[in-house]
């Protein structure tokens, strides 16, 4: 089965090349983002093509991508006729009005998370894109995680039972506040609009839209300028998904932990591959990118016996591949019109939105519904 799923996917990269040639890239930016999580991935993807890339100053995107255009400016890239798709990979302030400048200019747009500022804005790209008959994409990538791939194998196995808890962390130690744009006074920046889309995206696509939100969003380190700590708690029917961050987190949580009637999954340790290509990596071969070490595998502990409780089975738990390439390779054949997006628009404003509330949930104290 794995064999034929394989084949039906070069079937399809290689129909939708042939048919519409590769897709022009372009990329506005050359911070972390573009430089980790963007280029990379795009370059490796059949059917796409990195064309040009916007740095304002400086000769590192040229060192990095001698074959692509370095522009200086916006409006250069959008001249260019040969660039379909622009990603934009920018401050997060300035997402909303260069995907809407892009937008106007009859390009597909992949905005890198925060998808907007706001759900106002979030609706506006939408709407626009809606019709212009454009793609626009918000980079939710952390769906394409090896420990949430994994995750989400241990839940549709049905092993835990009845899932009551899940508790999904992405914590950092940075006691001190860095200079930055990253961490400057604006609502579209701190930890809630920086990892909070990643922990709330991937709860939706686990089990949908919560039917209420209670949240704690807070500042913990002493002269910081951003929220740089929450707990946002997603309540389902039966279940409270928990999202929380830290910057002051020393000790390190698990990335997951979850609580099923049968059983726990826990598992440690952040995805391998944005630490691999700040490290200098190169995006490896599809099947093999990239695998994680089996000291950090998670663990699932199960109670064969439910009447017996106490008596207790461990067993380590491989984690699958991931692989960012999933991503841009849905972009591309959404582009080409041959497959809809992994990661709909809707989706970047169902998560914007539910970052607004989570706000308005930690200055009321309450817990509101959905």
């Amino acid at each position: 089965m794995h064999r034929v799923r394989q084949d039906v996917q070069i079937f399809w990269r290689y129909t939708a090349k042939m048919m519409t040639g590769d897709v022009g890239v372009g990329v506005i930016g050359f911070g972390l983002a573009a430089r980790v999580f963007h280029c990379p991935f795009i370059e490796a993807v059949d059917g796409l093509r990195l064309r040009a890339i916007v740095q304002r100053s400086g000769d590192e995107a040229k060192t990095a991508y001698p074959q692509a255009s370095i522009l200086r400016s916006v409006a250069d890239l959008l001249a260019d006729d040969g660039v379909r798709l622009v990603v934009v990979a920018t401050p997060n302030e300035t997402h909303f009005a260069l995907a809407k400048e892009c937008l106007l200019a009859g390009k597909h747009v992949v905005i890198d998370k925060p998808f907007a500022g706001t759900s106002a804005e979030a609706a506006e790209l939408i709407e626009l894109a809606g019709g212009k008959g454009l793609v626009v994409a918000p980079f939710h990538n952390r769906r394409w995680d090896g420990d949430f791939l994994t995750l989400r194998k241990v839940l549709d196995g049905g092993a835990l039972g009845r899932v009551v808890t899940v508790e999904s962390h992405f914590d950092r130690f940075r006691p001190v506040p860095r200079k930055g744009w990253k961490e400057a006074e604006n609502p579209a920046n701190g930890m809630l609009f920086d990892l909070g889309p990643h922990l709330v995206d991937q709860a939706l696509a686990l089990f949908g839209m919560p039917k209420t939100i209670y949240a704690s969003v807070r500042t913990d380190r002493s002269g910081s300028k951003i929220e740089d700590a929450f707990d946002i708690c997603l309540g389902y029917e039966g279940l409270r998904y928990w999202c929380r961050t830290s910057m002051i987190s020393a000790e390190a949580s698990p990335r997951f932990l979850v609580h099923g009637t049968r059983g726990s999954f826990t598992k440690y340790g952040l995805d391998p591959q944005e630490p691999a290509l700040v490290g200098g990596a190169k995006v490896g071969p599809v099947g093999e990118w990239l695998r994680e070490d089996e000291a950090m595998w998670g663990t699932l502990t199960l109670a064969p016996r439910p009447e017996v409780p106490e008596q207790l089975v461990r067993e380590k738990v491989k984690t699958e591949l991931g692989d960012y390439r999933g991503f841009y390779e849905s972009v591309r054949d959404a582009v080409n019109g041959v497959a809809e997006l992994a990661v709909p628009a809707e989706a970047g404003f169902a998560v914007v939105r539910l970052l607004e509330m989570a706000r308005e949930s930690s200055a009321s104290g309450r817990v509101l519904a959905v």
